[in-house]
């Protein structure tokens, strides 16, 4: 039997949604890592069985198995440990929406993300870490955008025997019987916010300007956070805002926002601060 050094020893949690949804890029995934470590692999039923797997990985290499809400409750969790500093975390993108670990450099397909498991290296990444001790891994959004927006390559779980003609005839015919919203309801979306918005205490933008959109994004290891402020625009379009800092706060009456793969709020406040080199992934190494 082969034996494997301590850092080539993982624990492989597999997220339940990722076992419904796509069972067979579970298996290959499950198939490379355990050929190329001594993988231990865990199968929890729900987020507190995945929360202790990780609690209890001892010397184990954890690598995940999911979506992006699974790569953030990962993350999340080791952030409450207080165990982020000294683990390399590892994800293998399987299930629904997956634009967060494609945005971070993790590669799509079960085979070439489980081989950067085994053969890439960590690289340590900033974290926003807001008021309440939430995390954001990618970019926050305000006003929230839809997951069909955010991952527009159309990575949603399809349910199964979507393609059978049978299955497509019964919703078409069920399409002609539901009464349908007019147009211009069902494509309207949240309006323009009255926001301040500081950045390392100097404003950005106050609540007598309204405005279209906010983001902020952790400046990619520079231990600031880009942000952007669009202005709502009447005729000609407006300029973005643009500012880096290490904290930023939005106030409002009552925002609702979206990280990662997470809607929040409403709150009326909310302070988010950049933690340089917070967390580690491990990524392909590039030449």
């Amino acid at each position: 039997m082969a034996t494997y050094p301590t850092s080539d020893q993982l624990l492989v949690v597999i997220d339940p949604v990722a076992r419904r949804t796509d069972g067979e890029s579970v298996r290959i995934a499950k198939d490379v890592l355990s050929a190329g470590a001594a993988a231990k692999v865990c199968l929890p039923d729900g987020p507190e069985e995945f929360t202790r797997a990780l609690a209890r990985r001892g010397s184990r290499r954890p690598v995940v198995v999911g979506d992006d809400r699974a790569l953030l409750r990962a993350v999340s969790a080791l952030h409450r440990q207080r165990e982020l500093a000294a683990c390399a975390l590892s994800v293998v993108p399987v299930g629904g929406t997956l634009s967060l670990a494609r945005s971070l450099g993790v590669p799509s397909g079960p085979v070439a993300a489980a081989r950067a498991v085994l053969e890439g290296a960590e690289r340590r990444l900033d974290l926003l870490v807001d008021d309440s001790d939430g995390v954001v891994l990618g970019t926050l959004r305000i006003p929230p955008v839809s997951p069909r927006q955010q991952d527009p390559a159309g990575s949603e779980a399809v349910p199964s025997g979507a393609g059978h003609p049978w299955l497509r005839t019964c919703q078409s015919l069920v399409r002609t019987l539901v009464t349908r919203p007019p147009r211009a309801a069902a494509a309207a979306g949240p309006g323009p916010s009255r926001l301040r918005v500081e950045v390392d205490g100097e404003t950005v933008v106050d609540l007598e300007q309204p405005v279209e959109a906010v983001s902020v994004t952790p400046g990619g290891g520079t231990g600031k956070a880009e942000v952007e402020v669009r202005p709502l625009s009447v005729g000609a379009e407006a300029s973005p805002l643009l500012a880096r800092g290490r904290t930023v706060t939005v106030s409002g009456a009552g925002f609702r926002y979206r990280a990662d793969a997470v809607v929040s709020g409403p709150v009326r406040t909310r302070t988010w601060r950049v933690v340089e080199g917070a967390w580690g992934l491990t990524l392909p190494v590039t030449g």
